[in-house]
């Protein structure tokens, strides 16, 4: 009887503190802290393609067999892809519902024209949109193939990275995205150290740093890539 009336209330305070905003944000900081660390890591990946094929496609494979013999091939790799989902569904779902609550706070127009949202929420907002279109894209474009078909080939991925940045579309959707990336990234970051109570007046300055680095950093790495296909660095 004890342990079902602590469950009820764990549950019942789980659900009070994902009600609140500050239950929201909080899920934005840390599922949005889980997919910068993945970005981080990816986008070092993706450098792996200036010294040569072999060492990218050999990468590829590594990615494929992280963690065996404990773990069977891809194991490792489905994991990773399953905690980005839930990070990615996280973060979708607790800005959408943060959104609408702002909206139903403000229902009046102004009366003096000005903006409802400020500038770095605004570009939160549209930022996040063309990353979640710019996701899907990626996967029927890299891993599944579905929107380049006649150039995809299984178990090539170097090959697969130089047909996408041979097309104009296709390096303007990456570059297009990788810049909303690297504003997302540095209003983002900041944003997260504040509400999870790691900002202050004295880290304030040092917070919004790094957070500079760390977008400026992500967009060069991530568009060096096309840039390099198409300059005929990379081929």
């Amino acid at each position: 009887m004890a342990l079902a009336t602590r469950t009820v209330r764990k549950s019942s305070m789980t659900r009070t503190m994902w009600d609140s905003s500050v239950g929201k944000k909080t899920v934005m900081a840390v599922s949005g802290l889980i997919m910068l660390a993945y970005l981080v890591v990816h986008m070092l990946g993706n450098l792996k393609i200036f010294f040569g094929s072999d060492e990218f496609n050999d990468y590829a494979h590594w990615l494929r067999t992280l963690g065996e013999p404990f773990l069977h091939y891809e194991w490792a790799l489905w994991i990773i892809r399953v905690v980005l989902v839930a990070a990615v569904v996280a973060h979708a779902t607790s800005a959408y519902q943060l959104s609408r609550r702002d909206i139903r706070a403000r229902p009046t127009k102004y009366v003096h024209k000005k903006p409802r949202a400020s500038y770095a929420t605004r570009t939160m907002r549209w930022g996040g949109i063309i990353l979640g279109l710019f996701i899907v894209w990626h996967i029927l474009d890299l891993t599944t193939g579905t929107v380049h078909p006649d150039g995809f080939q299984t178990g090539h991925p170097y090959q697969n990275v130089i047909d996408t940045f041979s097309t104009w579309y296709g390096n303007v959707i990456y570059i297009v995205a990788m810049l909303a990336l690297g504003l997302h990234v540095r209003h983002g970051f900041w944003s997260a150290a504040q509400t999870l109570g790691v900002g202050s007046r004295a880290r304030d300055r040092a917070l919004k740093v790094t957070a500079n680095v760390l977008a400026l950093v992500l967009t060069v790495g991530f568009v060096s890539v096309p840039v390099a296909v198409m300059t005929g660095v990379v081929s």
